[in-house]
């Protein structure tokens, strides 16, 4: 990657220009959040201002440099991939910009936009309704994937559930980035989807600082870690069918966040904050607050942000869509939390 840095005249960095859209990766943005563990530092690591607006540039770029130096010809090779939405909008966004062809394979509960996106950025894609046997989509996904490839051997799987370049991009820029940002850390907060996010993250920490405590944040009714399917309506996190390269060594607890927890953390923080974050950042932070009261005062807590909620405004900030799956979350307590709907 080819940069230039101009300088201000007290030598702080004010630009950064670079040869493609994929270089620039912001790997250090925080945003301080106190208020969620009292008495402690909160460090909210902000990954939605990256230009595919997730964590998941990151491993897009990996996943694909991987592709390239597996030997295959490109842009003959057409790039193929099982997604809920981030992912598939990264992808997208690397493969346009080097001119390769690409399929995003995807299922109703991605949200309409990132659909949308991908389709913008030239990717073909493909939603698959049939369920799995564990009442979610990503095996039916995966199922898919390996009649194309049958069909079309020019077709080649990028894999981010065995995938080890996705985890080795994490741990390599996103746990780098923390540790060299912030110092010493007590705990990380780190969402559950195909965990290579987490699996990276957590090989840095192991290996630079060991006594940090590395907190796996799950959904409801994900069977990543074990737990019994049961359908789930946010997509990002959690998982139908556990990923090969998930090693539950590395993470010291789990933490497994009902679906309305995430609706209200976001809300919550779009009205108190500003801050309008995506359904797997508003788990995550629902985390850090469940745990709150059993981490020690003066601890130093990193929660990572995957993503923003511009994408989840037909979803999670959309009252008539939550009253629909959770009539339990009153309009009463939808309004006293939130007044990210139009006109209020």
């Amino acid at each position: 990657m080819s940069r230039v840095r101009l300088p201000t005249i007290n030598g702080d960095q004010i630009s950064v220009i670079a040869e493609e859209v994929y270089d620039l990766v912001l790997d250090d943005l925080f945003i301080r959040a106190d208020h969620l563990a009292p008495g402690s530092s909160v460090f909210l690591k902000l990954e939605g201002l990256n230009p595919a607006g997730s964590v998941k540039l990151k491993t897009a770029i990996a996943l694909v440099d991987q592709a390239e130096e597996s030997g295959r010809e490109f842009p003959r090779t057409r790039l193929i991939e099982s997604t809920s939405g981030n992912l598939g909008v990264a992808l997208a966004m690397v493969c346009a910009a080097k001119g390769y062809h690409l399929t995003c394979v995807t299922d109703p509960n991605a949200n309409a936009q990132s659909v949308r996106l991908m389709r913008t950025l030239g990717a073909e894609v493909v939603v698959i309704d049939r369920r799995d046997g564990n009442g979610g989509f990503l095996q039916s996904r995966i199922d898919y994937i390996g009649e194309r490839l049958r069909r079309e051997p020019d077709t080649y799987w990028l894999n981010q559930y065995a995938n080890p370049a996705g985890p080795r991009a994490h741990r390599e820029r996103t746990g780098r980035s923390i540790f060299e940002e912030i110092g010493h850390v007590d705990h990380v907060f780190i969402g559950a989807g195909t965990t290579g996010t987490l699996m990276g993250c957590a090989e840095f920490f192991r290996q630079h600082s060991p006594d940090t405590r590395i907190i796996a944040v799950d959904s409801v009714g994900s069977v990543t870690f074990g737990g019994p399917a049961r359908r789930r309506h946010i997509p990002g996190l959690g998982t139908s069918r556990r990923p090969e390269i998930l090693d539950e060594r590395l993470v010291d607890e789990v933490v497994l966040v009902p679906e309305p927890d995430t609706v209200k953390m976001c809300r919550m923080l779009a009205e108190e904050r500003g801050l309008l974050l995506g359904g797997s950042s508003g788990t995550v932070l629902a985390a850090v607050s469940e745990k709150a009261k059993e981490i020690p005062e003066g601890s130093v807590i990193v929660a990572l942000s995957p993503d923003f909620g511009e994408r989840y405004l037909e979803t999670v900030y959309n009252d008539d869509w939550v009253a629909e799956r959770w009539p339990e979350i009153t309009d009463d307590e939808i309004s006293a939390i939130s007044r990210v709907r139009a006109g209020a």
